[in-house]
């Protein structure tokens, strides 16, 4: 008989970004090992904090989706930037996932792997997990609140201290972690002594080209989520892209997608907003330019954006906009070029950087994206240590 193993995660295809695409991936994962995956997630609303059309007036709602089993249960979506709101929002996903306790008390699996954050929704499912009777594995992608008090949506008071006592209460009762970064691991060993991984969010093995240098313009783009985090629309108001002879592209969506649209409608700045690009096409629509930037608009601990590794598939060098272990990565491994303070002058000093590479240096320079890629960060040998790891739970 399989091995039963339930993930619980606020976020899962068709949903967008990094969380959902990460989950998906360790699901199919975990079932080509030969385990019965099961996903309990809510019902698909992100980046737009709107439910689905698909799944709009139900409660729950269960797929099977290429032999995953995915249980869709409602919450009050949001993405508002009022706290309060995102908080009730997190907490009635949180009491809607034990509506699934009466089939796991049928069918008990062996292991819940458990997303955080967000914190309450980790929380319930950990608890569930005892509920039930069996072991859990944490799966750490982002150090919140730390995360969120150095972006500024939060301030240190009382609400820092009752989510950092909610983040602390979640690593013990945690069996096992997996932490994204090796920051993220070194924070939770400072707080609980416990088994730890090192799971990077990387993407399929895949084969590509180098790129080499094309002569006029340099083009540089951005596909992802727009959001507060990644500040796409400060880096349009402060750069001056025509003045540089470059041409910023931006791809994706999200709360800022309106207001980059209509900055980018001013022919003479030399930004280009597309929009929304499905998963396949936007990988040729990124190789179309020299140079793609992975932005963050503050320095977060722990946080090593998934991008960096889908670029390097691609052999796109990488300008990236903050220091940290992703920095550490880049520089390291000449993949790219780094923006440390994240000013104007700054990121357009790094820009010229790329400008003036020779071609032979650029060339290099995507060549090492591709070898780094093909050596370490690729889905397959990520998922055989994740399966290790959770297979040596007791």
């Amino acid at each position: 008989m399989k091995e039963k193993i339930v993930i619980i995660s606020n976020y899962y295809p068709p949903e967008m970004g990094a969380a959902a695409n990460r989950i998906k991936s360790l699901a199919e994962g975990l079932l080509l090992s030969g385990k019965e995956v099961t996903v309990i997630c809510p019902l698909p609303n992100y980046p737009k904090g709107e439910i689905f059309p698909k799944y709009k007036g139900k409660f729950k709602v269960v797929e099977n989706k290429n032999g995953i089993l995915v249980k869709r249960y409602w919450m009050f979506p949001s993405n508002s930037k009022n706290s309060f709101v995102r908080i009730f929002s997190m907490f009635s996903l949180a009491i809607s996932i034990w509506a699934s306790i009466f089939s796991l008390l049928r069918n008990k699996p062996k292991l819940f792997i458990i997303q955080s954050p967000p914190l309450f929704v980790a929380l319930s499912g950990l608890l569930l997990s005892k509920v039930i009777g069996r072991k859990n594995v944490l799966n750490v992608s982002d150090l919140w609140p730390l995360s969120a008090l150095e972006l500024g949506v939060i301030n240190k008071g009382f609400f820092y201290k009752i989510f950092t006592k909610l983040e602390h209460t979640n690593y013990k009762l945690a069996n096992k972690i997996v932490g994204q970064s090796k920051e993220i691991n070194k924070h939770i060993s400072k707080i609980v002594k416990k088994e730890n991984l090192v799971y990077r969010n990387v993407p399929n093995y895949k084969e590509y080209s180098q790129k080499t240098k094309k002569e006029g313009k340099l083009k540089i783009v951005y596909a992802g989520l727009l959001g507060y985090a990644q500040g796409i629309l400060n880096i349009c108001k402060s750069v001056d892209f025509k003045n540089l002879q470059v041409e910023f592209h931006i791809y994706g969506d999200g709360m800022e997608s309106k207001s980059i649209c209509n900055y980018a409608k001013n022919a003479n700045n030399n930004i280009f907003f597309h929009g929304s690009v499905d998963a396949i096409e936007v990988k040729e629509k990124i190789r179309e330019n020299e140079v793609a930037i992975v932005p963050l608009k503050n320095r977060i601990q722990g946080a090593v954006p998934s991008k960096i590794f889908e670029l390097m598939q691609l052999g796109v060098p990488i300008l990236y906009t903050c220091e940290g272990e992703a920095s550490d990565i880049i520089l390291s491994n000449n993949i790219g070029f780094v923006s440390y303070n994240n000013t104007s002058e700054s990121l357009k000093n790094t820009i010229l950087k790329f400008k003036n590479l020779k071609e032979d240096e650029y060339t290099q320079m995507s060549k090492n994206c591709l070898d780094l890629h093909a050596k370490e960060y690729r889905l397959d040998y990520q998922l055989k240590k994740v399966i290790t790891f959770i297979e040596n739970e007791k």
